[in-house]
C-alpha cells in the first residue's frame, strides 16, 4: 500500500493518511483482515510524528474501517469496509466543497440534517 502526504496542503497530515487508507480500501487494493503498517514504521517512512499516524488511524477506527488491536496493530474490519470507505470519501468531498463555498461546520451539519429530513 502506498501512502502519500503533502506537507504544503491545508489538509492535516493525519487526515491525508486516513484518506490514503480509505482510498485503498474503496479501490479494493486493501481488503478485510489485512494489517496496515505499524504506526512507527509508517511515521518514519513519511517523515511525520507517530502521533500524526495514530490520529489518522483513530479516525479510521471511528469510521468503523479498521480495528486497533494491542500487539496486532491496525487491521481492516470485515464490516463492508469498501462501501464505508467510499461513503467516507464522498463525505470528505462534500465537506471540502461546502468549505470552499464558505460554510461553517455548523452550516454543513444543518445542510446534512435537512437532507436526512427529506429522505
Amino acid at each position: 500500500m502506498l501512502f502519500r502526504v503533502d506537507p504544503s496542503s491545508t489538509v492535516p497530515l493525519g487526515d491525508q493518511i486516513a484518506a490514503s487508507v480509505r482510498g485503498a480500501i474503496a479501490g479494493g487494493s486493501v481488503r478485510a483482515g489485512e494489517r496496515l503498517p505499524a504506526a512507527r514504521a509508517l511515521a518514519g517512512s513519511l517523515g511525520v510524528n507517530v502521533h500524526t499516524v495514530l490520529r489518522g488511524y483513530q479516525r479510521l477506527k471511528e469510521e468503523g474501517l479498521i480495528e486497533l488491536r494491542r500487539g496486532r496493530g491496525a487491521v481492516v474490519t470485515g464490516a463492508a469496509p469498501a462501501a464505508r470507505a467510499r461513503l467516507g470519501e464522498t463525505a470528505e468531498r462534500l465537506i471540502a466543497e461546502a468549505r470552499r463555498l464558505g460554510l461553517s461546520d455548523e452550516e454543513i451539519v444543518t445542510v446534512v440534517r435537512a437532507g436526512l429530513a427529506g429522505t
